[in-house]
């Protein structure tokens, strides 16, 4: 994990749970002039993640980055739910999904690859276990650039 973002997620996991919601994760994609700071939020409430919820968290957040300012330059804030193909950034997280379909891409290939989508078959220590194809990949979650659930209709 970049110090850039211990430091955003210090700043800003506080701010999502004081409003009574779960900081469900965030990425940062510093894309020159167009950086984006991408805040993902979820709830135990039937009700789930709306508009309203969403918006709460972009004021109080953004109130709390002009003060600290940690991004240098400009940048877009976008908040929301993490949705069905939600992303996966925690082992808490892979674990609750073990069984699900998920898509991954690494930061450097492994066995010759960076992409794989298969069943996610477990966690050992910090590696995720998945398997593609009747063949299962140990991967250690530090490799790991993004995670999704694949959502199955």
């Amino acid at each position: 994990m970049s110090a850039k973002y211990t430091i955003l997620e210090e700043l800003i996991r506080p701010v999502v749970e004081g409003l009574g919601l779960e900081f469900w994760g965030m990425e940062y994609l510093s894309l020159g002039k167009d950086s984006v700071l991408r805040i993902y939020i979820e709830t135990d409430a039937e009700k789930g993640i709306d508009v309203e919820d969403c918006a709460r968290v972009s004021r109080q957040v953004s109130s709390i980055l002009d003060v600290e300012d940690p991004i240098t330059g400009e940048y877009s804030l976008e908040v929301s739910s993490p949705g069905l193909d939600r992303p996966l950034f925690s082992l808490a997280q892979y674990q609750a999904y073990i069984g699900s379909i998920v898509s991954l891409r690494l930061r450097v290939p492994f066995d010759g690859r960076r992409k794989f989508k298969g069943q996610l078959m477990g966690i050992e220590s910090e590696d995720i276990v998945i398997r593609v194809d009747q063949e299962e990949y140990l991967l250690p979650i530090e490799l790991i650039d993004k995670a999704n659930v694949v959502p199955q209709f």
